[in-house]
């Protein structure tokens, strides 16, 4: 039973390596999803913002590294604030680990307090392989003109240790901050780290 647990926990942990659908530094595919409240988003709808999209998964060690420290709810609203749009997407499927309804979904994001500007719920998991999502959280970002900036993991230490996050690299913010200041974007590309997508 050890055994079986051990190799369980190593599958969880080890980086997912996935050839991304979209090349960083290539235009992101168009894709339309239903929040939480039952509202669409187009990605082109927010040409002109920075766009950020987060997969979650409230049930994952990972995940629940950011939110339980506020880390991730301390980002979004830092970029929300400066007009960066942040869609969190779920792509679990019905009846897999994850999978949320609408209203479990809000429920979640005000219990943790998630300031992100949408939930997208992606249970057929479109958006998902879309973008080749391959770990919650797997983030990627977008520039104002459309052009995937930056997609991978969130930071540099591949852990669901919260002591980690302080001294991690964020990969996210780097990026942002490098193209919003005119610099290049020296990281554009890492592999995901987390538990994998239910799709």
């Amino acid at each position: 039973m050890m055994k079986t647990l051990l190799v369980g926990l190593t599958m969880l942990i080890l980086p997912l390596y996935a050839t991304a659908s979209v090349a960083s530094g290539e235009p992101a595919p168009e894709f339309q999803g239903t929040d939480a409240h039952g509202k669409a988003h187009k990605l082109s709808d927010f040409r002109g913002k920075y766009v950020v999209l987060e997969w979650y998964n409230h049930g994952c060690p990972f995940v629940k590294k950011y939110y339980k420290s506020g880390a991730m709810q301390g980002l979004q609203k830092q970029l929300t604030e400066a007009g960066v749009i942040w869609l969190s997407i779920n792509s679990g499927a019905q009846g897999k680990q994850g999978h949320m309804s609408p209203a479990e979904t809000l429920e979640k994001a005000a219990s943790v307090g998630a300031a992100s500007t949408a939930m997208i719920l992606d249970e057929d998991g479109q958006i998902g392989r879309l973008f080749g999502a391959k770990a919650t959280p797997h983030m990627f970002l977008i520039d104002p003109e459309g052009v995937l900036l930056y997609q991978g993991a969130i930071d540099s230490i591949s852990s669901a240790r919260v002591e980690d996050i302080e001294k991690a690299e964020n990969y996210l913010v780097a990026a942002y901050d490098a193209h919003r200041e005119g610099r290049p974007v020296a990281v554009h590309t890492t592999q995901a780290y987390g538990c994998s997508v239910k799709y």
